[in-house]
This record gives C-alpha cells, sequence and structure tokens, in this order.
C-alpha cells in the first residue's frame, strides 16, 4: 500500500503547521519569563544573547557550558537562576512578542 505523492504532501502540510503552532506555543513560554524577569528593558547585542542561550541550553541538558568571550563570560553557567533564565527567554520569546 503505497500513498500517492499528493498525501504525503498533505500531510507535510499538516505537520509543518503544527511544528509551527508548537514553536509559536514554546516562543511564547519563553518570551513570558522572559518578560516576567525583565530582559525586555536592558539592551544586548544579538550575537551574545544567543551565545548565552546556547549556554544555558547546555546546562539544562547537562553539558559543559563554554564561555561566550562577552561580559557573560565564563560565568554564565554559574550564575544565578532569574539572569540565566533572562538570557533564555529573550531569545526565543524576541520574535514571539509583539
Amino acid at each position: 500500500m503505497k500513498k500517492p505523492s499528493s498525501k504525503i504532501r498533505d500531510e507535510i502540510a499538516k505537520l509543518q503547521e503544527q511544528l509551527k503552532a508548537a514553536e509559536t506555543r514554546e516562543a511564547e513560554r519563553v518570551g513570558r519569563i522572559a518578560l516576567k524577569a525583565g530582559l525586555g528593558e536592558i539592551e544586548v547585542d544579538e550575537a551574545e544573547l544567543q551565545a548565552a542561550f546556547e549556554d544555558l541550553m547546555k546546562r539544562f541538558r547537562g553539558g559543559e557550558v563554554r564561555s561566550s568571550g562577552g561580559k557573560r563570560g565564563a560565568g554564565a553557567g554559574e550564575s544565578s537562576g532569574p539572569s540565566t533564565q533572562n538570557a533564555s527567554g529573550a531569545a526565543a520569546g524576541g520574535s514571539g512578542e509583539a
């Protein structure tokens, strides 16, 4: 039983819609957390902020934290909870907040 290509395309389109909706929910959730923590009020270079998010992701997944060389440097993985959560919220929620 092979599926016709049109049905496969329809399934792919539905999955892409589901993925977009899931990413939007995730971005909104992280964005709300970032705003509550006050991250929306500071100006940070986007590349530096993304590096901080990557460090945070590694921290929560049990990986080793790398130094971004910026203001956060080696202390990014060792900083207190709220400041680290601030960094994660902005990257994921940056485009989701409007």
